[in-house]
């Protein structure tokens, strides 16, 4: 159950991952994540966390470009939570056939079997019962011991107390009350990127209602133009709802950005949320927030009459398909 899941969230920071064939990883000096989904969202937070983290973050089938000139100075990290996803079993295959380090953090499935069959370094994860998208905190536990980032994985564990999920539902109940009928276009800074579509994966994913994320300042020049007073969109233009994550700690012209844009949306008769990004420390914020989206995704799929939890048309992709997320 998503709520459950949700009020429980905090306890996956108590997770002590260990890395099975651990003597394997090797030295590295920067990581590739290949994930999809919900099990690709561990690559942005990373991200959020410490900006000089050298992460790329993989999306995609086969390996990224730059494979053929340094890769061998990467550790490649396959992150699938239910270790059946497509794309990310063949990253992970290509790794191995071009003789790169490659690691698997899985809850189960063939991403698992692989990496015992070959001998990889691997986390077995948790919570196998999990929907990919709730499994976060697992996620980033396993993927930070794995890397050896032993600082912010002590951080994270102080997550399991100071974490109140159950603080943010009233919050959240309201926000899907306002955004009931709308499509929610969810804005950030670029620091913050990885919160803004985070939201959005929760909006589609559990809301069960179409949603779109931009980041400041890319949106001034771009964007925001289609939401003017020229605005070739007509009748679509009243469906559309901009939550705006604010946080003190952007860049002051960052700030004054979203201030303006904000206004000028409003006099253009468009609806504005601003969510404030809260919290003592940058993991606190950064969960507290994410926390936030899970609730107001909930109370939307349950204002709609939709059943949060289940994902059946991507189900029915992956059936289809043949492959599976």
């Amino acid at each position: 159950m998503i709520k459950n899941d949700i009020t429980n969230y905090a306890q996956q920071f108590r997770y002590e991952p260990t890395v099975k064939n651990a003597d394997k990883v090797g030295r590295f000096g920067a990581v590739v994540v290949g994930g999809m989904g919900g099990s690709g969202l561990v690559a942005g937070i990373l991200r959020a966390l410490k900006p000089g983290l050298n992460v790329v973050a993989h999306h995609e089938y086969g390996l990224p470009s730059f494979v053929g000139g340094d890769g061998e100075k990467y550790l490649f990290i396959a992150v699938s939570h239910s270790g059946d996803t497509e794309e990310t079993i063949n990253f992970c295959e290509e790794a191995i056939k071009e003789g790169l380090p490659v690691a698997v953090v899985s809850a189960k499935g063939k991403l698992l079997e692989l990496a015992e069959e070959k001998g990889l370094p691997y986390i077995d994860l948790p919570g196998d019962e999990v929907q990919p998208r709730m499994a976060l905190g697992y996620a980033l536990r396993a993927v930070l011991k794995l890397i050896g980032e032993e600082k912010l994985y002590k951080e994270t564990t102080r997550l399991a107390e100071k974490l109140d999920p159950l603080r943010h539902e009233e919050h959240g109940r309201e926000l899907a009350q306002k955004l009931s009928g709308a499509v929610p276009i969810v804005y950030a800074s670029r620091f913050n990127q990885a919160l803004a579509y985070n939201w959005k994966i929760k909006f589609n994913e559990t809301g069960k209602i179409p949603a779109f994320c931009n980041v400041f300042p890319e949106l001034n020049h771009n964007e925001m133009e289609s939401f003017g007073e020229r605005s070739a969109a007509g009748a679509l233009l009243p469906k559309a709802h901009f939550v705006f994550l604010r946080d003190d700690a952007d860049h002051l012209r960052i700030r004054e950005r979203m201030e303006l844009t904000a206004k000028l949306y409003s006099d253009c008769g468009l609806s504005v949320e601003d969510v404030m990004i809260e919290g003592k420390t940058r993991l606190e914020r950064i969960f507290n927030t994410l926390l936030l989206g899970d609730w107001a995704a909930y109370y939307l799929a349950l204002g709609n009459g939709v059943e949060p939890e289940s994902v059946p048309m991507i189900e029915r992709f992956k059936k289809d398909i043949g492959g599976q997320r």
